[in-house]
């Protein structure tokens, strides 16, 4: 075992490290222009994005509205099938200007999730949503694997909820206090209502790491987001608001991330006195 999960470490700390120089490199590195976020050559150049086709019952699908919504304008293949990991760096990098750590990260964390070695696997979407793998109670678009055990579409009521929590701009941006207020809304809620709910540290780390990257690609627009998260496609002449030379770093989003989760370690464990819960602990 100790022989197996060295090669995983050296790697992690080297995509660390990687990740590192990185952000420092953003720093002074001049941003992408407005329209050029996407290189000439892949989808979604210029802000045009191969058509939109809705799934069928027969492709497959997750609980990751990104990845789906890539799947619906066929970025990734459409039946959502067979889906190397090494092609899931590529395209989650050049989709959405995520550093390269950061998209090779991610997709090392699902093959290891689901078992499968990252050079040579596969997976289709569906096998994603393995609950308490990437997948997790509370999510901010999903119902709890206990009501929705398919966890492939959207559900309306939560996103409404989330995007009708907007304070800025008059209720045009959703804000990082915005994300906490809702997330611990989320919470509180599943502890009351799932007889089985269970959410750990790191799939706390998940749940808000993924909200806080939502709003970094989309900026918050309120009205973007709706079209993204309910009909999981892209808005009409829509880029990645991810600007930064070499995209979107681990380290990055990690400093929003934590603020964002600390504030809503607070709000939830306020609304749990309001509403006198006696939920499972975690």
């Amino acid at each position: 075992m100790l022989i197996v999960r060295a090669p995983r470490t050296l790697t992690s700390a080297y995509i660390y490290a990687y990740d590192t120089l990185l952000t420092l490199y953003n720093l002074v590195a001049p941003k992408r222009k407005k329209g050029q976020v996407v290189r000439k050559d892949m989808p979604g150049a210029g802000r045009c994005w191969p058509e939109f086709v809705p799934p069928t019952e027969d492709d497959s699908r997750c609980a990751c509205p990104m990845l789906n919504a890539m799947a619906n304008h066929g970025i990734l293949p459409h039946d959502g099938k067979d889906i190397k990991f090494t092609t899931l760096t590529e395209t989650v990098r050049e989709t959405w200007n995520f550093a390269p750590t950061f998209s090779l990260f991610v997709a090392r964390f699902i093959a290891d999730v689901l078992g499968r070695d990252y050079k040579t696997g596969a997976c289709d979407l569906a096998d994603i949503s393995l609950h308490n793998g990437i997948e997790h109670d509370a999510s901010i678009t999903r119902q709890d694997c206990f009501f929705d055990s398919g966890q492939d579409k959207p559900y309306r009521p939560f996103i409404e909820q989330f995007l009708g929590s907007a304070s800025g701009d008059n209720g045009l941006l959703l804000c990082d206090k915005d994300l906490a207020r809702y997330l611990a809304q989320r919470r509180a809620h599943s502890r009351l209502a799932n007889p089985e709910y269970s959410l750990d540290t790191l799939h706390r780390m998940l749940g808000t790491s993924n909200a806080c990257s939502l709003t970094t690609m989309f900026a918050g627009n309120v009205s973007d987001l709706r079209c993204f998260l309910l009909e999981e496609r892209f808005p009409l002449d829509w880029e990645s608001h991810i600007r930064t030379r070499k995209g979107l770093t681990m380290a990055t989003l990690n400093r929003t991330t934590i603020k964002v989760e600390a504030e809503t370690l607070i709000e939830e464990a306020r609304l749990r006195a309001d509403l006198g819960s006696v939920g499972p602990s975690v």
